[in-house]
């Protein structure tokens, strides 16, 4: 049995552009010198906490104490101007039959504003899972890992649908296929074509128009 396991930020919703400006804010107001460029290049798809520990390791710019405002910005710009990744609610309403689930380095909470925000927990409910329920986040598999077992299914059945480095390599670490998606509207910015190719993903796309018929063919060649 096939289960579909997605990404949610840059995925799902459209919010990088938003969290990487007030991370980047955050962490220059914390002293660091790290461009918005830079966070795109390096740590696009790990966690906050994980993000501000290598900055904090690498430059000894701590930005922790800084992070409830942060996610205070965060949530109030959230509810300003999020929105879905385009054309994503009819794509996910467009595919095969199958179990599907959320895997996202985002905080319990914000996973359930922000889907919420965008019209899509419904379409996940109760699958939702935060690398907060695990050892390790992305790039280890840890998270990917516990999500087929709470879906029931083996790792070598699962596709994963996912925009950055970080996840893909989480993905392949766990024995399953996947997606590397180029449909937000970071994927100029960041340069995820030339991060994510490199690394030999199952299938690219650039639309979540192309999701349905390319997870079909997945299947089909399984």
């Amino acid at each position: 049995m096939t289960a579909f396991i997605f990404d949610c930020d840059g995925v799902l919703i459209d919010s990088e552009p938003i969290s990487v400006a007030e991370l980047g804010r955050t962490l220059r107001w914390a002293g660091a010198e790290i461009s918005n460029a830079r966070i795109y290049e390096r740590m696009i798809g790990r966690s906050v906490a994980e993000i501000v520990g290598i900055v904090a390791r690498e430059q000894g710019a701590d930005a922790t104490v800084l992070l409830p405002e942060y996610r205070t910005r965060l949530a109030a710009r959230f509810d300003a101007e999020l929105r879905p990744i385009e054309g994503i609610a009819a794509a996910l309403r467009a595919l095969p039959a199958a179990p599907k689930a959320v895997a996202s380095s985002s905080t319990p909470a914000r996973l359930a504003h922000t889907l919420r925000l965008c019209g899509l927990q419904n379409d996940f409910a109760p699958h939702v899972y935060s690398a907060a329920q695990v050892a390790q986040g992305k790039p280890a598999p840890d998270l990917f890992l516990f999500v087929a077992d709470r879906l029931g299914v083996v790792p070598r059945d699962c596709i994963v649908i996912e925009d950055s480095p970080a996840g893909i390599r989480a993905a392949q670490a766990a024995g399953m296929r996947v997606v590397a998606f180029l449909g937000g509207s970071h994927a100029g910015p960041a340069g995820l074509a030339g991060q994510v190719t490199p690394l030999n993903p199952d299938a690219v796309i650039a639309a979540a128009s192309d999701l349905p018929d390319t997870l079909r063919r997945m299947m089909a060649d399984a």
